[in-house]
């Protein structure tokens, strides 16, 4: 550990920043688990298309307020939902 008192400041400034971000990723994982969970349920007719368009939103809401909050870059972001709703018209089309 540092003796210098800005160096100090500064390793926890990162490690409340790192704290923050990890909620931020954790949560859109959370999400997209949930999502592709409701996506396999609906190819075996569990649930409806309107709960996985629902869990679809939360999942883009989740990262689009990481994106703005800086945690996550917006290319990433962009990549992110692109693969998400490819999964949702693979599966709707078979």
């Amino acid at each position: 550990m540092s003796k210098i008192l800005s160096s100090t400041k500064n390793n926890t400034i990162v490690l409340r920043n790192r704290r923050r971000n990890k909620k931020y990723k954790l949560a859109i994982k959370s999400a997209t688990k949930k999502y592709l969970f409701s996506i396999a349920n609906y190819e075996q007719k569990k649930e409806s298309l309107s709960f996985c368009l629902t869990n679809l939103s939360s999942v883009y809401k989740k990262i689009d307020k990481a994106v703005k909050k800086k945690v996550l870059h917006k290319n990433t972001a962009a990549r992110k939902k692109s693969r998400l709703a490819k999964v949702m018209n693979n599966e709707s089309y078979q």
